[in-house]
């Protein structure tokens, strides 16, 4: 099984290899031409960008509002079985026992299944924004002759000739704000 270490590696291998077998073709033709952008800038700059992340952050928030009450709840249990596990028969301190780890297990439970759904709820929310942004990509590629655009997000691309290569990123920002 790939971890993601391994997984962000091998597409950054691929990456460089599909870049220099780019580039070598781009020194044998002249007139081919590519762009380059921020990614990560052009969606933050997306007008719906703030919406989606605000929506995200107040379901994030009402997670955080359910794991913090059932914590307490665990709390109050456990403080309330502390103090009288002494007098407990023991048939009821196990019974007892038994309540708080179901309790504690299912309070795990929630929080893995939480972080779950608060993902897939971004993803969600966000799939029309990269959707729209891959569509304003292809438009701005076609309309300004480019063969490929570039995303120089973490370093991937650390340097680019302007003499080579066209930044895009305010064009696309303008397309996607009309």
């Amino acid at each position: 099984m790939i971890n993601k270490v391994q997984k962000n590696r091998l597409m950054t291998l691929a990456f460089l290899l599909i870049l220099h077998s780019s580039l070598f073709t781009l020194r044998s033709s002249a007139q081919m031409r590519f762009g380059y952008l921020s990614y990560s800038e052009v969606l933050q700059a997306m007008p719906d960008y703030a919406t989606v992340k605000s929506n995200v952050a107040k379901l994030q928030g009402q997670f955080e509002d359910e794991m913090k009450r059932a914590e307490e709840e665990f709390n109050k249990k456990y403080e309330e079985f502390l103090e009288g596990q002494h007098e407990f028969a023991v048939s009821i301190r196990n019974k007892r026992q038994s309540e708080l780890q179901d309790l504690m297990e299912k309070n795990m439970a929630f929080k893995q299944e939480a972080r779950r759904l608060l993902r897939n709820a971004e993803a969600d929310a966000m799939k029309p924004l990269h959707e729209k942004l891959k569509a304003a990509l292809a438009k701005v590629g076609q309309q300004r002759g480019l063969a490929f655009i570039l995303n120089t997000d973490g370093d991937a691309l650390p340097y680019v000739d302007p003499a080579q290569g066209e930044d895009v990123t305010e064009i696309i920002k303008r397309e996607l704000s009309r």
